[in-house]
C-alpha cells in the first residue's frame, strides 16, 4: 500500500492547489464588427435598409444615385445636397473659383472716398487689395472695418458736444472723415489666404473655418493670381446659388432670339450652352479642356477673336463676337447653322444681282464700247 504523506507527494499536491487557484487566461474575445470596420450605427443602416457589406460612403450615394428619396425619407432638397457633399471632396478650387478677370480688387494707395464708391458698385463685402498689381496681393479690405473706421473719426467727443449749440445727429460729424486718406494709412487691411488651384474645396473650407478668414487668394506656380474664392463659393457647391437681397436678377447668360439664333455672354458655360441651344450643339473633347464658351472660341481660332469675326462652330453652327477686347470675349451670338447660311447665301446673291449691271457697264466703259449704235456714213450730212 503506498504511503500518501510521503515528501514528494505532499510537494505535488501542493503545487496543484496553487495551479488551480491562479487567475484562468480568457483567450480575447473577437470583435467582428471592429475588424470589419463597422460600427454600431453602419450595421444598424445595413439592417434597416438591406445595404451589402462595403463602404458606407459608397452606399449611400448608390441610394442617392437610384432616387429612391420615398423609401428613405429624404426630400428632393436633401437629396441634391447630399450628393453635393459627397461629391465635394472631388472638386478643386479650380473648379469653385472666381477667375481673374472678374476679380474686383483695389490698391493700397486708393482714398477712403473712392474705396467707398467701390464698394458701392461691387456689392461685396470683402475687396483685394493689391500694390502695384493683382499679382502683388497685399491682402483685403472688409467693409465693415471701413465702416468702424469711418464712424471712429466722425465720432464727436464729449467736450465738443457741450460746445455746439446745435447737437449732432448720433453724435457723428461726417466732416471729420479725411475721405482723401489713402487706404495704407488708414491701416484697415486684413491677411488673406493664399492657395492653390489644385486644393481640393474641402479642405479649404475646414482652413477657413479654422483660420475665420473667408477669402483666398488663387494663385498658380509662379505666384501669379489666378482667381478669387470666398467662404460663400464652397457653400453654393452644397446649397445651390445664395442670393441675397442685394443681388440683381440677371438675365440668362443664353437667350434665345426671334430668328432663331442665340445670344450667350462669354462667361456661360458650355453645359448650359449645350442644354438651351440643344443636343446638336456637340463640342466634343474640347469640353474636357475649357468650361466656358468665351475658352472654347479661344481654343478654335487659337486667339482672342476680335469684335465682329465669324468664327465655325461645331457642326452647322457659327459664332458670331459681338463683344471682345484684347484679353477676352465678352458676348457672343450663336447662329443655328443652315436657317443662317441660307439666308447669308442669299444676301451673297442679292448683292451680286445688285453689283453685276454696274460691273458690266464699267466693263463696257473701260473697253471704249459705245451702247448707242454709231450713225452710218450714208446717213450723214457734211456741215
Amino acid at each position: 500500500m503506498p504511503d500518501n504523506d510521503t515528501p514528494g507527494r505532499k510537494d505535488a499536491t501542493a503545487q496543484t492547489s496553487e495551479l488551480r487557484n491562479l487567475p484562468a487566461l480568457v483567450p480575447p474575445t473577437v470583435d467582428v464588427a471592429r475588424d470589419s470596420g463597422d460600427g454600431i450605427f453602419s450595421r444598424w443602416i445595413r439592417a434597416l435598409f438591406g445595404w451589402r457589406a462595403g463602404s458606407m460612403r459608397a452606399d449611400l450615394k448608390e441610394v442617392l444615385e437610384e432616387g429612391i428619396q420615398t423609401e428613405t425619407g429624404f426630400s428632393p432638397e436633401e437629396v441634391t445636397m447630399l450628393k453635393n457633399i459627397l461629391g465635394l471632396r472631388e472638386r478643386r478650387i479650380s473648379d469653385v473659383m472666381v477667375p481673374r478677370a472678374d476679380i474686383i480688387a483695389v490698391q493700397q494707395d486708393i482714398p477712403i472716398g473712392e474705396l467707398v464708391k467701390v464698394f458701392e458698385g461691387a456689392g461685396h463685402s470683402r475687396l483685394v487689395v493689391f500694390n502695384d498689381t493683382l499679382d502683388d496681393p497685399v491682402g483685403m479690405v472688409h467693409i465693415r472695418d471701413l465702416i468702424a473706421f469711418m464712424t471712429k473719426h466722425a465720432t464727436v467727443t464729449s467736450a465738443a458736444k457741450t460746445k455746439r449749440k446745435k447737437p449732432l445727429p448720433a453724435g457723428l460729424d461726417l466732416k471729420a472723415i479725411n475721405l482723401s486718406m489713402q487706404l495704407s494709412t488708414a491701416r484697415i487691411t486684413r491677411t488673406i489666404l493664399f492657395v492653390p488651384p489644385s486644393m481640393p474645396a474641402i479642405d479649404l473650407l475646414a482652413k477657413m473655418q479654422a483660420t475665420r478668414i473667408h477669402l483666398a487668394l488663387v494663385v498658380d506656380e509662379y505666384g501669379g493670381t489666378d482667381g478669387i474664392v470666398s467662404m460663400e463659393d464652397i457653400v453654393e457647391q452644397i446649397v445651390g446659388e445664395i442670393e441675397d437681397e442685394h443681388d440683381d436678377d440677371e438675365d440668362p447668360s443664353v437667350v434665345r432670339q426671334a430668328d432663331g439664333s442665340f445670344v450667350a455672354d462669354a462667361r456661360a458655360s458650355l453645359e448650359d450652352v449645350i442644354a438651351i441651344v440643344g443636343n446638336g450643339f456637340d463640342v466634343g473633347e474640347a469640353a474636357k479642356e475649357v468650361d466656358t464658351l468665351g475658352g472654347y472660341l479661344v481654343t478654335r481660332v487659337g486667339r482672342v477673336p476680335v469684335r465682329g469675326e465669324l468664327v465655325p462652330g461645331p457642326g452647322s453652327f457659327e459664332f458670331e463676337v459681338l463683344d471682345a477686347d484684347p484679353r477676352r470675349v465678352k458676348r457672343v451670338k450663336i447662329h443655328s447653322g443652315k436657317g443662317h447660311r441660307s439666308t447669308r447665301a442669299r444676301d451673297v446673291r442679292n448683292v451680286a444681282t445688285a453689283v453685276t449691271p454696274s460691273l458690266a457697264t464699267s466693263e463696257r466703259s473701260a473697253s471704249g464700247a459705245n451702247p448707242t449704235p454709231a450713225p452710218s456714213a450714208r446717213g450723214t450730212r457734211r456741215p
